[in-house]
């Protein structure tokens, strides 16, 4: 019995740190980069990860929708409220560990997801590659190409993972200067 007893309270503290990231966050954010920071302070698997985000989003405490063709979480007010109801079923140390690790590794999140790549195979021999930047959720820049070989592809997906601010500011340098 006492093992079942654990287990829900282990349960439950890990919904509403969920909650409490995501009461935090005040924002979407993507599944995965939600379960990097999760893992920073509490080492949860995947799969119990999304099995605890199912469930928040079945009891619609969680909202989920589609943004930029990318799948995103946000706590609902149903959710913000259950938050206000339970936060202090989540431990002290959890809470300081979730404050100290929270605003680290969403900055590294924002710094990964800032910069981002497409490599999409058309055929053998043709790819498409997007390459973007991303603030605040939002596409400011966006460019789409062509690559005759994986390799070519390769190496544009690596330039823009490697170089986008020296790049991009080129570009629209490019595409500002007047020449008549």
């Amino acid at each position: 019995m006492s093992s079942n007893s654990d287990n829900t309270t282990t349960l439950a503290e890990n919904k509403v740190l969920i909650l409490y990231l995501l009461n935090l966050i005040d924002a979407e954010i993507r599944q995965d980069d939600l379960f990097k920071i999760i893992t920073s302070i509490n080492n949860i698997n995947y799969f119990y990860f999304k099995q605890l985000i199912i469930d928040l989003i079945d009891s619609n405490l969680v909202g989920t929708y589609t943004k930029e063709e990318e799948p995103v979480i946000k706590i609902t007010s149903k959710g913000k409220n259950a938050y206000t109801l339970t936060k202090d079923v989540l431990p002290g140390i959890m809470k300081l560990k979730a404050d100290h690790v929270f605003a680290e590794e969403l900055s590294n999140i924002e710094e990964e997801s800032s910069i981002i790549t497409e490599f999409i195979p058309k055929n053998e021999n043709e790819y498409i590659i997007k390459c973007k930047i991303v603030e605040n959720n939002e596409t400011i820049f966006e460019v789409k190409t062509h690559a005759g070989s994986r390799n070519m592809a390769k190496r544009i997906v690596d330039n823009w993972k490697h170089n986008a601010t020296t790049i991009y500011p080129q570009i629209l340098n490019l595409l500002l200067q007047n020449n008549k």
